[in-house]
């Protein structure tokens, strides 16, 4: 389908009107005078209007009016040119810009409108792509970080394996050590696919009515054997909360993330609460052990995060991920007596 410029469009609309509005009054005019001849008996006014219409005067009544017509033709031309290109220049700018995003360049622009529309619409354009900007940097970051910690496990396997191969290394105790950094291999690839489902602006969880104190209760009995090895014991503080709209399967995810890490790092017990606080859903899980470095408390949520003694610093930022898209806030503090605390705040 042939494309017609916005210019020419805005040209010929507003010249088309103002030659057509001069037409039709010229043309009312010449009908309106005739009739008027034809159709009054007064003498006087039939000889004012022989006089009237006397050689050349309708002529030049005509000729007036064509004059007229070509004079707001060439006034509608120049007016409508340059109102198009008031029109069509910011456009086309705004339109490289959003060209520019789309290869990869996602830099500001400092574009200044006089129209609240177009300017709305670069603010809203500039946005965008510092959004996209910050989501293309932690893409970056994450990949990078990603193909370290996958390399990690694999040297390692790849090692324990050339030491079976070569006689160097006795067999059952290097493929216990295999296996090890095989599920840990396991365990990492399944929180990055996780993550990455859960940063995918086009994915989509079942949202539903959900018992929040039994869904904390299912999460700490799976949890209460690896808990029991470490001689770890829960200590639940659950009131009963009204039913929750969620995905079910992302707040289990959140819950069993913060207890598996407070099982972690706790010294001997881990308490799990949950109640209405200040018409919110307050979810909190408490550790007595050393508490985070301070260090790295204000990353403790970032993408390979780890604390002394983590695993691979997926399971919080998925924690994260998750109340975000639950209209959520989490957080991590130290207690003054020891230990951490992470808080999840919903909204109800």
């Amino acid at each position: 389908m042939r494309k017609t410029k916005l210019r020419i469009k805005l040209l010929l609309a507003f010249s088309i009107v103002p030659v057509l509005s001069l037409l039709c009054t010229g043309i009312i005019f010449n009908v309106a005078v005739r009739f008027r001849m034809n159709e009054m008996d007064n003498p006087f006014f039939s000889q004012y209007m022989y006089h009237y219409e006397a050689p050349g005067v309708l002529g030049r009544a005509g000729l007036l009016l064509f004059i007229l017509t070509g004079m707001m033709v060439v006034v509608s031309l120049v007016v409508t040119y340059f109102l198009a290109n008031s029109i069509t220049k910011p456009i086309e700018k705004l339109g490289k810009f959003a060209l520019n995003m789309g290869c990869g360049d996602f830099s500001t622009n400092d574009f200044k409108f006089s129209e609240a529309e177009l300017e709305d619409l670069n603010i809203a354009l500039n946005n965008s792509a510092r959004q996209l900007s910050v989501y293309d940097n932690e893409q970056k970051t994450f990949f990078q970080n990603a193909s370290h910690e996958l390399r990690t496990p694999l040297m390692s396997i790849k090692c324990y394996a050339e030491g079976i191969n070569f006689g160097i290394m006795e067999p059952k105790q290097a493929s216990e050590t295999i296996l090890q950094e095989t599920d840990k291999l396991s365990q990492l690839v399944t929180d990055i696919l996780y993550l990455s489902k859960l940063d995918n602006i086009t994915s989509s969880h079942i949202m539903e009515e959900v018992n929040l104190t039994a869904l904390v209760q299912d999460c700490v009995a799976r949890q209460e054997a690896v808990a029991a090895k470490k001689g770890v014991h829960f200590k639940p503080e659950l009131e009963k909360v009204p039913p929750y709209r969620c995905s079910a399967e992302l707040i289990s995810r959140v819950v069993d993330n913060l207890i598996s890490n407070a099982v972690r790092y706790a010294a001997s017990q881990v308490v799990i609460a949950c109640a209405v606080k200040a018409g919110q859903i307050e979810l909190t899980v408490t550790d007595d052990g050393e508490g985070i470095e301070p260090d790295i408390l204000p990353q403790v949520f970032e993408r390979f995060c780890k604390g002394k003694g983590g695993n691979h610093g997926i399971g919080l930022a998925i924690v994260k991920s998750a109340v975000a898209q639950h209209g959520g806030t989490v957080k991590a503090e130290n207690m003054e007596k020891g230990g951490a605390k992470f808080t999840v705040q919903l909204p109800m």
